[in-house]
């Protein structure tokens, strides 16, 4: 075993999405024309969107903001995701979901990649909208010192 998380990303205009919205593919997969399987290295974050529609509307928006893990880590199971992840974020309902993409957008407009991002504040944006309240920005200060506490534990 590689050590790898892998995640099924599946797309089927207007019925099925799974997408990356963030994180670093180290290996992709194509399985068919609407499927195809990326992995990331343990350690690292990403967001993994899942959309569905039938005839009569959406039936599913969700999103997981996910830290992968060694095989020796305990983690949460994640549909399409093997073996899961550390679950930083986690939040469904369109509403939500797009609030969670509003915050990727903000945090990317500020010249942070979102995988670099400290993984407390994911957990800070689910408790923020899991409770309907705003979350509190991303600042680069904020950055600054996770990378500094980041290199003091290295």
């Amino acid at each position: 075993m590689s050590g790898r998380t892998t995640i099924e990303l599946t797309w089927i205009k207007g019925r099925i999405e799974r997408w990356l919205s963030f994180g670093r593919i180290v290996q992709e997969t194509i399985k068919s024309r609407s499927v195809r399987v990326v992995s990331v290295d343990p350690g690292s974050v990403f967001a993994f969107v899942r959309w569905a529609a039938n005839d009569y509307g959406t039936v599913e928006s969700r999103v997981d903001i996910l830290q992968a893990v060694s095989p020796d880590e305990r983690y949460s199971t994640v549909p399409f995701v093997t073996p899961g992840g550390a679950s930083l974020l986690r939040l469904s309902g369109w509403p939500k979901v797009e609030a969670v993409l509003l915050t990727i957008d903000q945090i990317e407009a500020e010249g942070i990649a979102p995988e670099e991002v400290c993984p407390d504040h994911w957990r800070h944006v689910h408790n923020r909208l899991g409770c309907n309240l705003e979350v509190r920005p991303y600042t680069p200060f904020q950055h600054d010192a996770w990378l500094k506490r980041q290199a003091l534990t290295a």
